[in-house]
């Protein structure tokens, strides 16, 4: 149990059996009256938003959540399967749970887990992965406005938007935040 004199941003709470994030934190002290804290929040599991005001004496909820490591290891056929670096336990998570983040598994790569009530809540990958061109048009030569891009699919399909002079082939550094190019790593 947490007392409102122990909540900040960041801080991890539960509230009516789900986890919130408080993303941002004031203080206030009227003239009159008890100190307020107010919250503004963000469901770890639907990404809603709230506001709560808390007073001194109020007592909240802390929830079941665990941080771990774990690498991916494979997809088989229904499920994408991550096992721990000590333990060897494997945990099965949903496609849904990763949405377009499945796009940037790579086998072997570590990932950061919140694990709420032993089930995964979010999946926190590397932040850039290496990937290989496999279809892309030839950019042509006097295209050579500012910022142009055009579309390239990379092994698995993932179309993303690159810069001109990336041709098939190459392999490209991608930021698995965003979804999108960052630098050519090497030429085909």
């Amino acid at each position: 149990m947490y007392s409102a004199s122990d909540l900040k941003k960041g801080l991890k709470i539960e509230i009516d059996g789900a986890p919130w994030q408080i993303t941002e934190f004031e203080f206030c002290k009227p003239g009159k009256g008890t100190a307020l804290y107010r919250c503004r929040m963000k469901n770890m599991i639907t990404g809603i938003g709230m506001e709560k005001t808390y007073r001194p004496t109020d007592k909240i909820d802390e929830p079941n959540i665990e941080e771990r490591e774990m690498y991916y290891s494979y997809f088989d056929g229904q499920n994408y399967v991550f096992s721990d670096p000590t333990t060897y336990e494997e945990m099965s998570v949903d496609p849904a749970v990763l949405g377009d983040k499945a796009y940037f598994l790579i086998e072997e790569s570590l990932c950061n887990f919140v694990i709420y009530n032993d089930e995964p809540i979010e999946i926190t990958l590397p932040t850039f992965i290496e990937k290989e061109i496999v279809e892309t048009e030839p950019g042509v030569r006097g295209d050579t406005a500012t910022n142009v891009t055009k579309p390239a699919k990379i092994d698995n399909g993932f179309e993303i938007q690159v810069p001109l002079f990336i041709n098939q082939g190459d392999i490209v550094k991608i930021d698995t935040r965003t979804g999108a190019y960052a630098e050519r790593v090497s030429k085909a």
